[in-house]
């Protein structure tokens, strides 16, 4: 594992800034509810038909 003196270095401050990023992330991710009809809403002046294409990655 890592030492105190990594994290008192520039890159172990990094390396934190990273870590607490990526807990927000996935703190503030899990509070969303995203729903893809919204994405779908033709307005008025639309003449054609929205459609939404889903692509699954592996």
């Amino acid at each position: 594992m890592y030492d105190r003196s990594f994290f008192q270095s520039k890159v172990g401050h990094a390396a934190l800034a990273c870590i607490a990023a990526m807990c927000a992330f996935v703190a503030l991710s899990t509070q969303m509810q995203i729903n893809p009809a919204h994405a779908a809403v033709a307005t008025a002046g639309d003449a054609g038909v929205a459609s939404i294409q889903m692509v699954e990655l592996a």
